[in-house]
């Protein structure tokens, strides 16, 4: 199965870009080799290499594995902790249509 291709908006690639960088340097500060990174957080070296990129065919749950060896797991938290957007659309009472019920086949 060939793989699929992932289209991304290039403000989203710009977020993961420098999400990748701000681990790099996380990682460079704490001085650890990019080979002890990826031993401690249980991931190969390229894999570690394309999070530092940010790649987004990496999996979310490999980003915490390094986050967590560079003890920043708690930052994790902090994403869409503040959904401002969410709120006012909740304060403004706005309803999204809900589905349709299920059809009996009889």
């Amino acid at each position: 199965m060939p793989k699929k291709k992932i289209i991304m908006l290039p403000k989203t690639r710009r977020i993961l870009n420098e999400l990748g960088d701000n681990i790099k340097l996380a990682r460079l500060r704490r001085k650890l080799s990019a080979e002890q990174v990826a031993e401690r957080a249980n991931i190969s070296r390229p894999t570690l290499s394309a999070i530092e990129k940010g790649s987004p065919t990496v999996s979310m749950g490999s980003y915490l594995l390094v986050l967590q060896v560079l003890g920043l797991e708690k930052d994790f938290l902090l994403v869409a902790k503040d959904d401002e957007l969410g709120r006012k659309l909740q304060d403004a009472k706005i309803t999204t249509r809900e589905r349709a019920p299920k059809r009996s086949n009889v």
